[in-house]
């Protein structure tokens, strides 16, 4: 309560001193600070008193960096007091220069156009932007889908601002008591003895099946951050939890995925191949791969970028890589999530050949029984004279039907030739090639020859060698 009450004292000093100077400042050097973001765009800020304290703030971004500019001009410190905001983009089908726009719109002023785009722009970062940590892991993909993370910061030794694509989990703090991890649980029941159960918090399945899926507590539980450094170990820490929720949600789909196809059912193979769920789970479990391989990236260029500051305890550090080390092992499963998806999806594949196997083992077994009536159909149906058992007994008609007989009999010869002996043709043109190389290679040895009989020739008259 008391640095609630010292901050209301500090804005009311500012608010005097901003009015008794108003009329010293020039008109093109007052500026219009907006007051609610475009869209659908959440904003929270607190301040912490390094006392293991917190206290939600207004949105006054633009005068904390006007003090610090003033402070770094004096040359005195702010105090323990160290500020953070945080900005939710909406999780929608919007383009990334929309998404540039909010954050305009929040941010400026005080911020630039630099800070901005390395905030919101795609892939990896990590770097000092005017005086100014900045790093991000923002994924490439449809901002709507699960698999698509970004979440972006710009730390300074005073404050600490970040943006995130939705909302993620255990990232902001709420009041101790409030969380549902502290009650003591109770199962819905039909039991008669109600008075014992009503100081209990009664779960619904639902809820306990979301919270199994949880590697992590609730944001009543979280640590309160004590310094800069603390807090940027509990946002990269939110980051990672999410991206394991994520993949500890796949592993339960996966296993009960498995179980339905263990037990069969061909409709439910057929829905799951027509759908192509596996090969578009596949292209997002590569998208995943990619988000774990940016921040395992950028949180080791934080490490060394921190590591030469005095305000970053090296506790913290040695969080950093623990958390880095959390993201490799979360690599690894990952790739024990894509060759089960693969094993998965080659079965369904098989089970599909298997099944246009079958149907063509059934035309084929069809095609065995109606293949000799088609025959048979054929040679009495033909319209020539000589056929048997229809009376065409004319002599200059006799003849046809045995020489359509004999013709259809060569053809056939012909096609076994083609299909049954395919060696024959093989051999015949391997001995053609044959002779063929021996008769050039025989011409060019006479040539030599020849040659050479000439060269002793005119040896043997005195000539010279050619060399």
């Amino acid at each position: 309560m008391e640095l609630a009450q010292h901050r209301v004292m500090e804005n009311g000093v500012g608010e005097e001193m901003d009015g008794e100077t108003s009329a010293r400042v020039p008109l093109r050097e007052r500026r219009v600070y907006p007051a609610h973001p475009s869209g659908l765009v959440r904003k929270r800020a607190y301040i912490f008193d390094c006392m293991g304290n917190f206290y939600h703030k207004d949105w006054d971004l633009a005068d904390l960096f006007l003090k610090e500019e003033k402070e770094s001009g004096v040359g005195e410190g702010r105090g323990n007091e160290f500020s953070w905001y945080h900005v939710e983009l909406p999780k929608g089908n919007q383009k990334l220069s929309q998404s540039a726009q909010d954050l305009i719109g929040v941010f400026c002023p005080p911020l630039k156009l630099q800070d901005i785009l390395s905030l919101v722009s795609n892939g990896p970062f990590c770097a000092h932007v005017d005086g100014a940590l900045v790093f991000r892991v923002n994924s490439p993909g449809p901002p709507s889908s699960d698999f698509t993370f970004r979440i972006a910061a710009r730390v300074t030794e005073h404050s600490v601002i970040t943006v995130s694509l939705g909302r993620v989990p255990r990232l902001g703090f709420s009041r101790v008591g409030e969380s549902l991890l502290s009650e003591i649980p109770s199962v819905e029941s039909f039991s008669p003895l109600r008075g014992q159960q009503q100081e209990r918090t009664v779960i619904k399945e639902h809820v306990l099946e979301f919270l199994l899926t949880m590697n992590h507590s609730e944001e009543a539980d979280n640590p309160v951050p004590r310094s800069v450094s603390n807090l940027v170990v509990h946002i990269i820490d939110t980051h990672v939890d999410q991206i394991q929720d994520l993949v500890t949600k796949l592993e339960m789909e996966l296993d009960s995925v498995e179980l339905d196809l263990d037990k069969g059912g061909y409709a439910l193979k057929k829905q799951m191949l027509d759908d192509r769920r596996f090969p578009k789970l596949h292209i997002n479990l590569q998208r995943l791969l990619q988000v774990i391989a940016h921040g395992e990236q950028v949180y080791l260029r934080v490490k060394e970028k921190c590591s030469s500051k005095r305000w970053f305890a090296s506790d913290d550090l040695n969080s950093l890589e623990e958390l880095i080390g959390r993201l490799r092992r979360l690599k690894e499963n990952v790739g024990f999530i894509v060759n089960r998806v693969t094993a998965i999806q080659a079965g369904l594949d098989s089970w599909q050949s298997e099944q246009i196997n079958r149907k063509l083992y059934y035309l084929s077994f069809l095609s065995i029984i109606f293949l000799p009536l088609s025959i048979i159909t054929g040679v009495f149906g033909m319209n020539v004279g000589g056929v048997p058992w229809t009376g065409q007994n004319a002599p200059e008609l006799k003849d046809g039907f045995r020489n359509v007989i004999l013709l259809c009999v060569a053809m056939l010869f012909l096609v076994l030739l083609c299909f049954i002996f395919p060696a024959l043709y093989t051999r015949i043109a391997a001995s053609w090639r044959n002779k063929r190389a021996m008769g050039r290679s025989w011409s060019l040895n006479r040539k030599s020859l020849l040659r050479r009989s000439l060269r002793i020739g005119e040896q043997e008259r005195g000539g010279y060698l050619r060399i």
